[in-house]
């Protein structure tokens, strides 16, 4: 099941993938106490996901009492295998779970193909709505020339509970190959 998502509130169907670094499992109704759930598409491999790395740590730091961060790994590449993703992880210092989604539940329900790329979700009861899709930003290579952090004022307007600015733009890096 693809989503495409067009700007409205795009219900997502929850999942349950499990965090490489401790074996246990993480779905988006886990998540009772935050206002929205920050899915981040990454891999150990794309230079494109290296780059953003410290600006990920930065905005879960930032957020971290309303924002749940998670990073999901959908790529099938033998250096993107739960032991290589665990060991790599353990070096990144970015304390939120690192999901491995090697059947491609999540990339397939939110509608993702590419690393990195993020979806802000919004929590209502019991249920999960996108409310932003696409880059992190508008610099994946220079942090410091960027103009526009999208992720940054989506969240910014979802915890001010405002109507989404830019709800979607193209994320630039690495594509996913589907299985």
């Amino acid at each position: 099941m693809v989503v495409s998502f067009s700007g409205k509130s795009q219900i997502v169907q929850d999942f349950t993938l499990t965090n490489v670094m401790d074996g246990k499992t993480v779905s988006l109704s886990g998540f009772k106490s935050c206002q929205g759930i920050a899915v981040i598409f990454t891999s150990n491999e794309c230079p494109f996901d290296a780059q953003y790395r410290d600006r990920i740590k930065a905005l879960n730091e930032q957020y971290k009492d309303a924002i749940q961060f998670l990073l999901v790994n959908s790529h099938l590449e033998t250096k993107e295998n739960d032991k290589v993703m665990a060991q790599k992880f353990s070096s990144w210092s970015i304390p939120v779970p690192y999901l491995a989604d090697k059947d491609q539940t999540a990339m397939d329900r939110l509608g993702a193909s590419r690393s990195p790329e993020v979806f802000l979700i919004k929590k209502d009861g019991a249920n999960n709505s996108i409310v932003y899709q696409g880059a992190i930003d508008d610099n994946p290579l220079v942090p410091s020339d960027v103009n526009h952090s999208f992720l940054r004022m989506a969240i910014d307007q979802l915890i001010a509970n405002k109507k989404i600015e830019i709800v979607s733009n193209r994320a630039v890096g690495c594509t996913i190959r589907k299985k």
